[in-house]
């Protein structure tokens, strides 16, 4: 029996559809494919991300401004990278009724700055027992650190959590590197590749509520 559940946020509880916006913008100046823009800042980002832990932590504020005017300057336009922000993200319909029907204690673990999240959080009237950002364990998913802090925060170990979230790299493939089962929620009919394998897999987060592991403390 799980006795609590690690929740990603953006992409997994509200629409994570801002970055898809901002490239869109630079993209128009550009006159390429949004697609393309969106590629290469997340790749940007993310391999920032990597190495931004510890001492050499950075928010994600800083580092989505960093990737995105590194961006601009590699596909010759110029924006001003200080202007992006999570915005007010839409929530996803099954997430509130998911959350109600839950009966174990929940742990939002978000790569998120801690302010704008919970001004995210506050919009949407999102409750749970407690929240650990990357700022608060000055990591990034998949780095341990972030899921460690929320075990400890629970008192619960590996074996008792699930880890529910709608990234491969950083949800899926941080969790089980430390023995926690994990769920997929697969929005837009994804494929996985390589090795990566959840233990569940679903396409919105209210199909979990039949496993009785998720109603039971």
């Amino acid at each position: 029996m799980r006795r609590a559940i690690l929740l990603d946020v953006f992409g997994t509880l509200v629409e994570d559809d801002e970055s898809a916006t901002v490239a869109r913008d630079v993209a128009a100046l550009a006159g390429v494919p949004a697609a393309e823009i969106e590629r290469f800042w997340t790749a940007r980002l993310w391999a920032m991300a990597d190495a931004a832990h510890g001492p050499g932590f950075r928010t994600l504020a800083e580092l989505n401004a960093a990737g995105l005017a590194e961006t601009a300057e590699h596909f010759g336009v110029r924006v001003d990278a200080r202007d992006w922000g999570l915005g007010e993200p839409p929530l996803f319909p099954d997430a509130l009724p998911f959350l109600a029907a839950v009966g174990v204690p929940v742990c939002l673990v978000s790569d998120a700055d801690r302010e704008p999240l919970n001004a995210v959080l506050e919009l949407h009237g999102i409750r749970v027992e407690h929240v650990v950002t990357s700022e608060d364990a000055r990591a990034y998913k998949p780095r341990p650190e972030p899921f460690e802090m929320a075990l400890e925060l629970l008192g619960r170990s590996a074996d008792e959590v699930l880890h529910v979230g709608d990234s491969p790299a950083a949800d899926l493939v941080g969790a089980a590197a430390l023995g926690i089962e994990t769920v997929f929620v697969n929005r837009r009919g994804r494929a996985l590749t390589g090795s990566i394998r959840p233990t569940h897999t679903v396409s919105a987060l209210t199909d979990l509520l039949p496993l009785p592991h998720f109603l039971s403390s």
